[in-house]
């Protein structure tokens, strides 16, 4: 047990501080429908990274943080740009493109590198193992100065993820607004890919909301599900990647994955005999 703790304590903690915000942005991203755009900021900040990485500096440099976080502003001025109230081009398919555009630009730029695979193998899953308590505690900082940037500014974060229309009758500048929440939205994804890869922080994102939103209707009550989902995958993940020496990114993924499909089951067996009943 002592062993245990030594090892998983400051990767629990990792993931536990990445399911408090990716959760809530989750919830944004499922009213958007704009199901990828993490994975599409993701990949664009790690295309950043990488180039970063070919102009001399190393991986977990300020250097390459920076031009990380400029990709990432970039990817959030383009998706903000790109928000029409004319629906004939969906905002999904210009996030698809931006994403296959950046990931295949990090494979030409990976070609490149020195230990490309390896370097390719970290940017997808990371390496949370390793993650010290120092950075757990820079990443916790930065995500509540996030949350409190979006708790004072909720209302108008809200209704442009829910209702867009009401939004522009108030007069609000839904461009502005989309770039900040993008802006921030990228800080987010930027600072989670060093720390976790890219399928892990998708699946912080993603899989809490949806569980949230399948078994919820109020948003209060969306959160709280999603971090209760995102509590026990993080614990069960880390404990199993430990117990069987598996590596640890993918594992909580894994996890992620089979606690979704456990709840979707369950979910849809509780509907089937509650209909059967009535009958």
């Amino acid at each position: 047990m002592h062993d245990f703790l030594f090892f998983m304590a400051a990767p629990f903690a990792a993931c536990l501080v990445l399911v408090g915000i990716h959760a809530y942005l989750g919830i944004h991203v499922l009213a958007r429908g704009v199901i990828f755009v993490d994975l599409a900021l993701a990949q664009i900040a790690a295309l950043g990274r990488t180039l970063a990485f070919l102009a001399g500096y190393e991986l977990d440099s300020p250097e390459a943080y920076l031009i990380s976080l400029a990709a990432a502003f970039i990817g959030a001025a383009v998706f903000s740009l790109t928000r029409l109230h004319d629906r004939r081009v969906p905002q999904e398919a210009v996030i698809g493109i931006a994403y296959a555009v950046a990931a295949a630009a990090g494979v030409l730029a990976i070609d490149r590198a020195p230990h490309g695979a390896e370097h390719l193998k970290d940017l997808l899953v990371g390496s949370i193992l390793w993650v010290t308590w120092p950075e757990v505690l820079k990443i916790t900082a930065l995500y509540a100065l996030i949350g409190g940037v979006h708790w004072f500014f909720r209302e108008r974060f809200l209704l442009i993820s829910l209702d867009e229309d009401e939004a522009v009758r108030r007069g609000w500048s839904v461009r502005f607004w989309d770039f900040i929440f993008y802006a921030s939205f990228g800080m987010v994804i930027t600072s989670s890919v060093q720390v976790a890869g890219v399928l892990l922080v998708f699946s912080f994102l993603i899989v809490p909301a949806v569980c949230g939103t399948l078994l919820a209707q109020r948003l209060s009550r969306r959160l709280a599900v999603g971090w209760g989902v995102g509590f026990a995958a993080s614990a069960l993940g880390c404990s199993l990647s430990y117990a069987a020496d598996l590596p640890t990114g993918a594992t909580v993924v894994c996890t992620f994955g089979a606690v979704l499909v456990a709840l979707g089951l369950g979910w849809k067996g509780w509907h089937l005999l509650k209909k059967e009943h009535n009958n």
